[in-house]
């Protein structure tokens, strides 16, 4: 017989919510969550569903923080499933968002269900922030709620992302951080012309090689005692006519920076320009800042996580700021504490994404144990 939790992630698994839909996701919740004492609040920017639910009116603020959207399955003739319809196989469940992290807004759900029923009277406030854009260009969602929430001057102490942050085992690694992303698209300009004459023009790609062979070997900063060094990585690289015998007079180059905190995004820019300045090209850039970096390096948040970690699977949790950005970017800079928990995050995104079924029961006790340590 399936726990609470695990019916709960069932249910939210058998919904096809690919970004930026959420298809009735946050009903659900709303439905379990109202029975509680909680008050629902839907925010619509756009295509985007946002739900934010609180239980009380007092400091400190617990928030769990998550997303009902999924990114798109691929294939479906891939899967061994259908990827909306979860099926249990050898002890794991399998289904689009079942570690990506449907499964952690239940067990969030469900241990508020416990931890209220046996503290009715808790201190503080719990409150859920659930948004249906963080697998998309997340520009709808949480980033809106918390500039609702600022210009409301509702303040969030602790945040905790349901996030798929364990490596082999659930609640082996927490995320107390992430670097920050710096994408841009550059364009370099040269003048188009015959490959027989090469005199007579200016290729593009040969003029803006050397500068990227400088930056991707630049050695940026050296990281500290929370962040690996900043990395520097081209990701699309688009020239010519698709014809052999022309010369291409323009290029364009995609490319992300995922920095610490050694560095500014300002002062990257700066760098990159006199790397790009001292080659002497014709170019045009377009920045885009995808998130700060955020950590957190101590306090209450991180010790509950810890502890409870230990108290229920009797691990000894490693803290980490590796892996890609979340929408804990977008809640750090409140002032808040941020930690993303979740289950293994091994095969999220790939066909046939699953979690270990019994992890869903382990995750939802962690969660109540942190309650309890947090709003006693």
């Amino acid at each position: 017989m399936n726990s609470d939790s695990q019916e709960l992630a069932i249910q939210l698994l058998s919904i096809d919510s690919v970004t930026p839909h959420d298809k009735g996701c946050q009903d659900l919740l709303c439905e379990r969550l109202t029975k509680l004492g909680f008050e629902c609040e839907t925010m619509q920017f756009g295509e985007v569903t946002n739900l934010w639910a609180r239980r009380g009116t007092t400091s400190p603020v617990l928030a769990f923080a998550g997303h009902t959207d999924v990114v798109p399955t691929g294939p479906i003739e891939h899967w061994d499933s259908d990827p909306f319809k979860p099926e249990i196989r050898d002890g794991y469940l399998y289904a689009r968002g079942a570690a990506d992290m449907k499964s952690s807004i239940a067990c969030m759900v469900t241990a508020c269900e416990r931890f209220i029923k046996s503290h009715p009277d808790h201190s503080g406030s719990i409150v859920f922030l659930i948004t249906s854009d963080e697998e998309g260009p997340a520009t709808e969602g949480t980033v809106k709620v918390i500039q609702t929430l600022e210009q409301r001057g509702e303040k969030i102490d602790w945040a905790l992302v349901g996030e798929p942050s364990s490596t082999n085992t659930v609640g082996d690694v927490v995320k107390n951080g992430r670097r920050g992303s710096l994408g841009a698209r550059l364009t370099v300009m040269g003048i188009q012309g015959h490959v027989a004459y090469p005199h007579l023009a200016e290729n593009s790609v040969h003029r803006v090689a050397p500068a990227l062979a400088e930056l991707s070997t630049t050695e940026w900063d050296q990281g500290n005692e929370f962040f690996p060094a900043t990395t520097f990585q081209i990701s699309n690289i688009n020239a010519g006519t698709g014809a052999t015998n022309v010369i291409p007079g323009e290029v364009i180059i995609d490319f992300n920076l995922r920095f610490s905190t050694c560095l500014t995004a300002d002062e990257i820019q700066q760098r990159v320009e006199n790397i790009l300045q001292s080659h002497k090209l014709k170019y045009d850039i377009n920045w885009t800042l995808s998130g700060l970096p955020f950590l957190t390096a101590a306090g209450a948040l991180v010790e509950a996580a810890q502890k409870a970690i230990k108290t229920v699977t009797g691990i000894e949790t490693e803290l980490s700021t590796a892996g890609g950005t979340s929408d804990g970017r977008f809640i750090a800079p409140t002032g808040a504490q941020v930690l993303e928990l979740g289950p293994v995050n091994e095969s999220i995104h790939k066909i046939n994404e699953n979690l270990k079924f019994s992890d869903i029961d382990t995750l939802s006790e962690i969660y109540e144990n942190m309650l309890q340590l947090l709003l006693p």
